[in-house]
């Protein structure tokens, strides 16, 4: 089918012509040795395979790789995301969707020249982008594979997308990198973050986190063709009881990010059969509680939904 329908050039190429694409992947693999490359910190050696909150070690794990019709249309467009889904997880919610990759770790350990004939391939089937769904965790290893598909022709502009829960030293190392942040902003309560993710920190690490993701990608830019080349795209995902931390969520984004920002307020949550423990969990989010959002994201400004 050829490359893909984007018209801009992806942000990484400069840095592969001055050497620092290399630099930065050296510095990401040199770092999982004490690994500090997520908020986690857990400091284990996964050079030599000790593995800590997200269970990936030295290779990363694919689960999944292919054109992606259902995200969203600025990504999708006609021939689809290419989206390479992650396996293991550095959050591991309670209700994930995608328990058998983030919570199960599901997926073949890929090294860096196959992940990058995965990326390459994902390429000749037409998709508009790169999109890396669960990152977080595996930013060595997606550095070092962009090198050398790059180097064999890679153009397609990168889609980061994570729960969120990003520690600003691996986003730095990805300036000028990824064109397009796509991190889910889950919970604004620390007892949240601590009762679905074991992760009371989350609301803060997510703050500081999309903060620096806008600062280096801007507000989202929609091409003529209606595809997105570069910006920050925040989901959220709707939650029984949830409505008090979704307004101040919003609120955030429209007073601290911009008020410009595209959001995509999602309605899909279902409770899964690990809920058990979560009685509050156990049921979908209503009509009224989504048509609320809405109403709540238009109370502060906002009117990016995407």
């Amino acid at each position: 089918m050829g490359t893909s329908l984007t018209r801009e050039t992806p942000a990484y190429l400069n840095l592969l012509e001055n050497g620092d694409l290399n630099r930065r992947a050296q510095t990401a693999a040199a770092a999982m040795r004490e690994c500090l490359l997520c908020p986690r910190r857990c400091r284990v050696d996964r050079t030599r395979e000790a593995r800590g909150y997200c269970h990936v070690g030295r290779l990363a794990g694919v689960g999944a790789a292919g054109p992606h019709p259902g995200e969203e249309h600025c990504l999708s467009g006609i021939f689809g995301s290419g989206t390479v889904f992650f396996s293991g997880c550095n959050l591991r919610c309670c209700f994930c969707q995608n328990f058998d990759l983030s919570l199960a770790d599901r997926g073949y350990p890929t090294n860096p020249s196959d992940l990058a004939e995965i990326m390459l391939s994902l390429q000749r089937q037409g998709c508009h982008n790169l999109n890396l769904v669960t990152p977080s965790h595996v930013v060595p290893h997606v550095l070092s594979a962009l090198v050398v598909a790059a180097e064999r022709g890679l153009r397609l502009p990168i889609v980061y997308n994570s729960g969120g829960y990003d520690a600003l030293e691996a986003l730095q190392l990805l300036d000028g990198v990824v064109d397009i942040y796509m991190p889910d902003f889950k919970f604004w309560k620390p007892e949240s973050g601590e009762r679905y993710c074991h992760a009371p920190d989350y609301p803060e690490v997510a703050r500081a986190a999309i903060r620096e993701m806008h600062r280096q990608v801007g507000d989202l830019v929609i091409g003529p063709d209606g595809l997105a080349t570069r910006g920050l795209l925040v989901r959220h995902l709707l939650m029984p009881e949830g409505e008090a931390e979704t307004d101040a969520i919003l609120r955030f984004l429209a007073e601290e990010i911009s008020i410009h920002t595209a959001v995509n307020l999602m309605a899909q949550y279902h409770p899964n059969d690990r809920l058990f423990l979560y009685p509050e969990l156990q049921r979908r989010v209503s009509r009224a509680e989504v048509e609320r959002a809405f109403a709540a994201a238009r109370r502060v400004g906002l009117s990016r939904f995407v």
